[in-house]
């Protein structure tokens, strides 16, 4: 029995991603020696994105282990959407497991694709502290604890133990700042939103990108103070997360970072 369209697609795909992957059924010599050519074109193509999307990292690393990283990266995760500039999506994983004794490069990578993110992410209007102030207002305990927010597309918060505040400029093209220690004393959190049309970031307590990413999946205003609490919590480490859960919620604000809330 022929082969389909898909198996010979799929044959396709993987002798492009694979050297050793066998060719599709029925190629000779010069079919083979023209999948060497488009082999390298595609790779060329797809390096040559991720350089442009991953600029801080590369310079980072250097020139070849980041192309080495980006070769692997193609292989095992070849873009499946329809612009190549998907390509990036996951190279920090890539990045954690191929340096995994530097965990600096991974999380520079994350905060790239995330800036990347951000610069196309939809327009979208802030809360302000006024307008939060005016809807609740009228609030009771338990309304507070029901209390849910929706934030800026494509924000997003993790921890980190890399210093990305002095890597950043660092390493922007062009800069005559010499590089700093890369790793930070202890863990920090950071969070990268947009100003504007602007992508930004900041490092923020570790606790605070816990609490953003906790209620940006979902969870409610009591849910976070009872995390930040922690379990069998007594009523004055409740008032104490509450004080802080109404900190981080005041930064949010004044950051423009929350565009509705959900009583």
């Amino acid at each position: 029995m022929s082969d389909t369209l898909a198996e010979r697609q799929a044959a396709f795909l993987a002798a492009i991603l694979d050297e050793r992957a066998p060719l599709p059924a029925a190629w000779g010599n010069r079919q083979a020696m023209g999948m060497q050519v488009y082999r390298g074109n595609y790779r060329s193509a797809l390096i040559g994105a991720l350089e442009s999307t991953f600029e801080r990292t590369c310079r980072y690393v250097g020139e070849a282990p980041f192309k080495q990283a980006a070769i692997n990266h193609a292989i095992q995760h070849p873009p499946s959407g329809w612009t190549i500039d998907e390509a990036g999506k996951g190279f920090d994983a890539t990045c954690a497991a191929l340096f995994a004794n530097n965990p600096e490069v991974a999380q520079l990578a994350w905060l790239e694709w995330a800036m990347l993110e951000l610069a196309t992410a939809p327009d979208c209007e802030a809360l302000t502290p006024q307008a939060f102030a005016e809807a609740t207002a009228g609030f009771a305990d338990e309304d507070w604890m029901a209390l849910r927010f929706d934030f800026q597309p494509r924000s997003t918060a993790r921890g980190v133990t890399a210093n990305l505040t002095g890597l950043w400029p660092a390493l922007e093209e062009g800069a005559e700042i010499d590089r700093p220690e890369p790793i930070l004393a202890q863990q920090r959190g950071c969070i990268a939103w947009r100003e504007g049309e602007r992508p930004t970031f900041k490092l923020v307590d570790d606790a605070a990108a816990a609490a953003f990413t906790q209620m940006q999946s979902g969870a409610s205003y009591g849910e976070m103070i009872l995390a930040l609490a922690g379990d069998g919590s007594d009523p004055e480490a409740v008032q104490n997360a509450a004080m802080q859960a109404g900190a981080f919620l005041g930064d949010w604000l004044s950051e423009g970072m929350i565009t509705a809330l959900r009583a």
